[in-house]
């Protein structure tokens, strides 16, 4: 989905109102439970001593070492394990998906907001087109108030992350919605070997603090909790005044063979927001008489606050060849954003400053079953699934000054449900091929209620198949071949289903269709033929049949041309020993629309290097180097992003190793050589008050300067 400015300048804006389900207060419960968590962390701490280890899964990772072969069903489908995420450090929560090969993750408005995300020739904007889970709970919002699929990962605490678990391309009967350019699903611990203890301090008064722990409460039950608290101002000039704060509570019953877990989580943040600014005032240095630079603002009223409370559960039970898994899940959302991406194009008196409000419950239920049997006189493993999902949210779109609000766009209420059916069966024909065989069907049910534009009222339904195929050989020892191919979606927003007068103009509108289908085909290989080297290449293509656009401060959405990207990934994971590790991935892409346009924010190539230094006595560190490469920032390729690379350092050292507590100091440096990067780079229309007309021009928001952060942590 292509979107103006900031993919967008997107969103809807709404008035405060009351719970939409007064009768369901998850975070009533939450808060309740966040202010118990202490007591709780006092007795794991207490009865450490009784702690059984942590008895995590064997994990064999496409993407990590040995083994990967004969479980990939694609060159470019992989695992990232606890060790790996703990190699690297990750300034934001988001950054944990840059982990997943070719992966970049930006920010532009702000640490409490939603990341913006790029795979594939995909400007993600804050999810749409990637789909991403926590734990089984699906973390992209359809008919988001600021984005379709935005993807806030900030209520994720990283420590606590097991593994994650990702996939690229629509040929995945197992993922539905968003799941065009890929999917990543993330998975937390059950429990912790020992309870931790964590402090962080940091440039621009960086400060975070992680109290978790875990401890046995009967036969086969245990209990996680976790604590964090985040505060952070930035080099803004305006300074950000982050507050993030996260508690987790986990209930844990039974094994491997057959468990239940219960988690409730609770996150809330709210913080200042400088976004981007033009390239004409960093150029000339001075705006309204007073010096301006790329850290400074020109409207410090932007910013936001989001708050996040969920309550999950997960059973499953294996029964010899039989594995059954069901979760359930009801989650409460809140943001309220306020931005001002044009300045003073459309009001010149009071600013474009607009505010979008996104106020939602969401419930859902997942299924499966998976089985060994034979058909066809052929060994099979086959899969069944269900997945519903009903979102009741509360939209709302203003125009604001300071955050004042001064008149209404459009105010909404929706109701949304997306079911999806899906079946699939893995055939090995014989000694060295395969395949998997999935259809998928899905249905979406939209109801749009127009408080403030009856006419835009409606409900609509809209119904979709995706076929699936995979094929897997191995004709070589140590080497695996792959064609993969499928359909795959995501949903539009609802508004632009039942749309049909603009709320600004007057003017009418087409509605967009509920479903946009994807196609898409990747050709790879994996190999370790090479003794502790392992690589894959992925040769791959994606069709969409429309590339939308939401305008948000416009309440609007507009159907674009249909557009393909195809491309190159190049991955390599090379264990140099016992103490030495390098990981080495290199993507390239190609993006076009139908007409021969280029596709705007759509990024040629991607590299990255790591290099990892483990069992060095008491020390280990880790070397990670990216390049954004360049992309055009217009359809006709006249103005174009500017590439950059990064380094960041990680280096730790065990403390008193001997003792019951053991402890340990790391410190990260991120943006090693201070290079002058932008996170974010568009091209369009502004006009500032001084200015008697619109300028196009580059708009930019700067990645931070070199950032140190140290962090004291101990196990007690």
């Amino acid at each position: 989905m292509t979107k103006q400015p900031d993919e967008g300048r997107h969103g809807c804006r709404a008035k405060p109102h009351t719970p939409l389900f007064p009768s369901l207060r998850v975070s009533t419960v939450c808060r309740a439970l966040v202010t118990s968590a202490s007591v709780i962390t006092g007795c794991a701490s207490a009865l450490a001593d009784q702690t059984q280890p942590t008895l995590a899964p064997t994990v064999v990772s496409p993407s990590q070492g040995d083994g990967a072969l004969g479980l990939s069903d694609t060159a470019s489908e992989g695992v990232v394990d606890r060790a790996t995420l703990q190699n690297r450090g990750a300034a934001r929560p988001g950054d944990l998906l840059e982990f997943i090969p070719g992966m970049v993750v930006t920010q532009h408005s702000g640490d409490g907001k939603a990341n913006q995300y790029f795979l594939r020739g995909f400007n993600l904007d804050h999810g749409t087109d990637f789909a991403t889970r926590v734990d089984g709970m699906p973390v992209n919002m359809p008919s988001h108030g600021h984005g379709q699929g935005y993807t806030d990962l900030n209520f994720v605490i990283p420590e606590l992350v097991e593994r994650i678990d990702y996939r690229k391309g629509p040929y995945f009967a197992t993922h539905g919605d968003f799941a065009s350019a890929g999917a990543a699903d993330l998975s937390y611990v059950t429990r912790l070997d020992a309870p931790l203890a964590m402090v962080t301090t940091g440039r621009y008064n960086y400060r975070r603090a992680l109290l978790a722990g875990s401890t046995n409460i009967g036969i086969d039950r245990s209990m996680l909790v976790a604590l964090e608290s985040t505060t952070y101002d930035g080099p803004w000039t305006i300074p950000e005044q982050l507050q993030r704060k996260n508690a987790v509570l986990r209930l844990q019953q039974g094994n491997s063979n057959e468990g239940l877990n219960i988690s409730l989580m609770a996150y809330q943040a709210r913080w200042v927001a400088t976004d981007q600014v033009p390239q004409r005032l960093i150029d000339a240095g001075s705006y309204q008489g007073r010096p301006f630079g790329r850290f400074d603002s020109l409207d410090p009223s932007d910013g936001g606050q989001t708050s996040r409370y969920s309550l999950s559960s997960q059973w499953h039970q294996r029964d010899r060849d039989v594995y059954t898994q069901v979760s359930a899940y009801v989650i409460q959302t809140r943001l309220r954003l306020y931005s001002n991406f044009t300045f003073a194009l459309d009001a010149p008196a009071t600013g474009d400053q607009f505010a979008q409000d996104d106020q939602r419950k969401v419930v859902g239920l997942n299924a499966s079953r998976a089985w060994s049997h034979r058909l066809a006189g052929l060994e099979s493993r086959s899969e069944i699934g269900v997945q519903l999902r009903h979102d009741r949210i509360r939209l709302g779109l203003q125009d604001t000054q300071a955050r004042q609000v001064l008149a209404t766009t459009r105010l909404d209420d929706v109701n949304q449900t997306l079911l999806g059916v899906y079946g699939q069966s893995k055939l090995e024909l014989n000694s060295w091929l395969r395949t998997v065989l999935g259809l998928r069907a899905d249905s979406a049910a939209f109801a749009v209620d127009s408080l403030s534009l009856p006419a835009n009222s409606g409900r609509t339904r809209s119904r979709l198949l995706s076929p699936k195929f995979m094929l897997i050989a191995s004709p070589w020892q140590h080497t695996e071949m792959y064609f993969s191919a499928g359909r795959g979606f995501h949903s539009n927003d609802a508004r632009g289903t039942t749309a049909r007068v603009d709320p600004k103009t007057g003017e009418p509108l087409e509605p967009s269709p509920g479903l946009s289908a994807s196609r898409g085909w990747e050709l790879g290989l994996r190999t370790e033929a090479i003794a502790n080297l392992q690589s894959s290449v992925a040769l791959w293509r994606l069709n969409f049949d429309s590339e939308l656009s939401y305008v948000g401060d416009a309440g609007t959405t507009a159907a674009g041309s249909a557009s393909q990207r195809y491309g190159l990934e190049f991955n390599n994971r090379w264990q140099a020993g016992k103490q030495l590790r390098l990981d080495a991935d290199l993507a390239l892409t190609h993006a076009r629309l139908a007409n021969g346009e280029r596709i705007p924010n759509a990024i040629d190539s991607v590299v990255s290097v790591t290099a990892s230094l483990q069992n060095l006595g008491a020390w280990s560190s880790s070397l990670h180097w990216r390049y954004l490469g360049s992309g055009a920032l217009t359809g006709d390729n006249s103005a174009r992003s500017q590439p950059g690379s990064t380094v960041s350092w990680r280096v730790s050292r065990k403390l008193l190793t001997q003792t019951a507590h053991p402890s340990s100091l790391t410190l990260d440096i991120f943006n090693l050589f201070n290079r002058r990067l932008n996170d974010i780079q568009y091209y369009y229309a502004t006009r500032l008050p001084t200015e008697a007309s619109p300028v196009n021009d580059r708009l930019v928001h700067p990645a931070e300067p070199r950032s140190l952060r140290l962090t004291w942590s101990s196990r007690f």
